[in-house]
């Protein structure tokens, strides 16, 4: 049997886990909300009806209606997309400055080397919620301010990985004899190394994203980057979490979609894993 013939079978041993269908199914679903959520919403997540105030699920409102009288079920699909474009805008920035960084710093030299790796242990000491919080201070409270802060704190997590796998491939015989031959680094780096970085970054990438659900999700919990009535996955929970002795089962909706949406991810990054679906 031939080496292509032999990992076919690996490969759709992955694609038809059960873990991995669970992720596709839940990250297809919440994509498509993140999209169209407020259009399929049944009502209009901003509207008021003291009279329906605390009332539990009913076929008009399937997950009940919050203080205000509010659909939450509405409120959860149209917060969709400003949560999840929130996660994405950090991963990215944290993308930009961790691996061009970290690539960069296998080929620059001891002293610019030297340089990048103390400011990467000087951003890992900031605490997360805090910097977050301090920068939308300064910057003012808005949800791209705290997602590029966010992202700042998840530079270094890139920057390592990206460092830990192309360090091996410096030392790579056919990378020493492409110098040897002339190549210029850049074209080392596409060539030779880019190819093979790409799918331990996209694991990274796809945990990132889930903290950085868990991260969005905290801070609007807290009011920080989105201002009610604007809804968010955060901003729904916080909102039912006042209000347990009336509705103790509440907060059990939003804080399940916040976890299935981190699980998927989580599973979908294993699946990637170079090796973790054998």
């Amino acid at each position: 049997m031939s080496t292509l013939t032999a990992a076919r079978p690996s490969a759709r041993r992955w694609r038809w886990q059960p873990s991995v269908r669970f992720a596709v199914a839940v990250l297809a679903v919440v994509a498509f909300l993140a999209v169209a959520g407020g259009a399929v919403a049944p009502h209009d997540p901003l509207l008021q009806d003291p009279d329906l105030a605390l009332r539990g699920p009913s076929s008009a409102h399937p997950f009940g209606t919050d203080y205000l009288g509010r659909d939450v079920f509405s409120r959860l699909l149209a917060g969709t997309g400003t949560t999840v474009v929130a996660a994405l805008q950090s991963v990215g920035v944290g993308l930009a400055l961790g691996v061009l960084p970290g690539l960069a710093s296998l080929w620059l030299g001891r002293g610019a080397e030297w340089v990048l790796l103390r400011a990467v242990d000087a951003v890992m000491t900031l605490p997360f919620i805090v910097f977050a919080i301090a920068v939308t201070g300064v910057l003012g409270n808005g949800l791209s301010q705290a997602m590029v802060a966010i992202g700042v704190l998840f530079a270094p997590l890139f920057f390592r990985v990206t460092r830990a796998a192309g360090l091996s491939l410096t030392r790579a015989q056919y990378v020493e004899a492409a110098e040897l031959f002339g190549a210029s680094r850049w074209r080392i780096l596409r060539t030779h190394v880019w190819g093979k970085v790409v799918p331990t970054v996209a694991v990274t990438a796809a945990q990132a994203t889930g903290g950085a659900l868990l991260a969005v999700s905290s801070l609007t919990f807290l009011g920080i980057g989105v201002q009610p009535p604007a809804p968010t996955w955060g901003g729904v929970l916080a909102s039912e979490l006042g209000f347990l002795a009336q509705q103790p089962w509440a907060p059990v909706i939003p804080a399940a979609l916040i976890m299935l949406a981190v699980a998927a991810l989580n599973a979908l990054a294993d699946a990637i894993r170079p090796g973790g679906a054998a």
